[in-house]
């Protein structure tokens, strides 16, 4: 009996030594290399439910009543140049993340406070929220064009989103696409913990972590972001699988289209065009452009390109015109593009495509990825690194491009024929008079025959318009089409390319 209170006291040190030994550990990308090749050569273990169920009973305007207090913001009593704020569970959020701090190589777990938030019901019982609930996700500040302003964010399985200076919130990334559109299903990996370096004053760059994990994958990531014009995330990911998927897409965008100028019906909708994207870019390695105008399929549609060391893909809003939406709330004009560089060779592989049908604007219908042709065994490190470029309109190609697609039916002339018209623009293209060299290059696959083929020099605005007029074989079947501008033997635009079904 007399040892006992001696031997409280020796577990009670020991205790604390072992909490200190934890935070005195260092942290740093290999560390979380480490824990998540550890993590991955485990079974899957569902991490356990950690919201209250009367949260996730709230409906959605009643969660909306729960904001975050400005003045409770990450950073910002001490006037450093990033600032972070956190999304409060409840309603569909129904899965937390671990927030840490990292200063001098120390992780220092940031603990869920009812103080950082203002409940406006008076009845919501706040006293029943545990320290170690976590948060739904977080968002950065910086002044990307006045103090205090939002950059970014993550929220959702392993989704984030960035803005670039006069920009609204658009399209989305994720960490991993598993098995997208495939028969059985799609796995959504999520993002369960997250470490963000404390910035030094004057930073231009925030530095964050985040653990992947799902029944496939465990993986580890780092995010270097850089905001301004062109705001830049550098990407550096190592991934181990359990076991390899079907489809394993590696820098995945989403986004959405409902309709579109080459879109055959806007739905009703009063606006001329809806979309947080209108094409997919890709810069191959073999050092072709090729745009693809997005569309609102019929039914789920999957286009494959493939490349070998890609330069560059992604999803692009190029119509900036106001008057192509004549939204003042969404703003669709100034919703960002997002653009894929690749570091280092990434090797064989193929931009995979895939369209969903849509019936309104709320859902994003359209996601593009990588998929490396061969992967390494299961439980081997699939590494890889890429820029994503969220901006304007700074990254296009250095020749001519695409600047509107339309396509139907005459209600005059051969009215059978099915009708396409493209104007392409470009700096050189743009000063060139009529010129009978400058040739339109026009290829029709399988399914259609090309019965005619004109381009013209716009005088009212200085583009050139291709059109022509396909006549489809009976068949049904889906026709590649590719067309682009030369005068021999230079190639002057980048490659338009679409997919008609009859």
């Amino acid at each position: 009996m007399k040892l006992r209170p001696r031997l409280l006291a020796i577990l009670a040190l020991l205790a604390l030594a072992v909490v200190a030994r934890a935070s005195d550990e260092m942290f740093d990308f290999e560390t979380l290399r480490y824990r998540a090749k550890m993590l991955a050569a485990k079974p899957y273990e569902a991490p356990p439910p950690r919201v209250p169920e009367w949260l996730l009973k709230l409906t959605y305007d009643q969660h909306r009543l729960i904001q975050f207090d400005a003045s409770r913001s990450w950073w910002r009593r001490d006037g450093l140049p990033f600032q972070l704020q956190f999304f409060h569970p409840g309603f569909l959020l129904n899965k937390t993340v671990q927030l840490h701090e990292v200063s001098n190589k120390r992780a220092e777990l940031i603990p869920f406070d009812p103080e950082f938030f203002t409940y406006d019901r008076p009845k919501l019982q706040v006293g029943d929220l545990p320290a170690t609930m976590g948060f739904a996700g977080f968002r950065l500040l910086y002044a990307l064009n006045k103090p205090n302003d939002e950059l970014g964010a993550f929220l959702g399985a392993s989704y984030f989103r960035m803005l670039c200076e006069r920009t609204v919130y658009g399209l989305s990334a994720r960490g991993l696409a598993l098995n997208t559109a495939e028969p059985g299903g799609e796995e959504f990996p999520v993002f369960t913990d997250f470490w963000i370096e404390r910035p030094a004053p004057g930073a231009k760059s925030a530095k964050v972590y985040a653990l992947l994990n799902s029944e496939s994958v465990a993986g580890a990531y780092r995010f270097t972001i850089t905001p301004g014009a062109d705001t830049v995330m550098q990407v550096k990911a190592a991934v181990y699988c359990r076991h390899n998927s079907t489809v394993f897409g590696v820098a995945p965008l989403t986004s959405m289209f409902w309709h579109g100028e080459n879109s055959d019906t806007n739905h009703g909708d009063f606006r001329p065009e809806v979309h947080d994207s209108d094409g997919l870019m890709v810069f191959t390695g073999t050092g072709e452009w090729l745009w693809r105008p997005l569309t609102n399929p019929a039914a789920v549609r999957v286009a494959a390109f493939a490349d070998e060391n890609p330069r560059g893909f992604g999803l692009i809003q190029r119509d900036r015109k106001f008057s192509s939406y004549e939204d003042l709330e969404a703003n669709y004009h100034q919703r960002p593009s997002a653009w894929v560089e690749p570091v280092g060779n990434w090797g064989r592989g193929t931009v995979r495509l895939v369209e969903l049908p849509t019936p309104t604007e709320t859902s994003d219908n359209i996601v593009v990825f990588w998929v490396p042709a061969q992967l390494p065994p299961a439980g081997e490190a699939i590494e890889f690194e890429y820029k994503l470029h969220w901006f304007l309109d700074q990254i296009h190609p250095p020749a001519g491009f695409v600047v509107a697609t339309r396509t139907g039916y005459s209600q005059t002339h051969e009215s059978e024929l099915r009708r396409f018209v493209i104007d392409f623009d470009g700096p050189y293209l743009h000063q060139q008079n009529a010129d009978p060299a400058i040739e339109s290059v026009v290829s029709v696959g399988a399914g259609a025959t090309l019965v005619y083929r004109t381009l013209q020099k716009n005088p009212f605005n200085g583009t050139w318009r291709v059109a022509f007029g396909l006549k489809p074989d009976g068949s049904g079947r889906p026709v590649e089409l590719r067309c682009f501008l030369r005068k021999t033997p230079h190639v002057l635009t980048e490659t338009w390319s679409y997919l008609w079904n009859p």
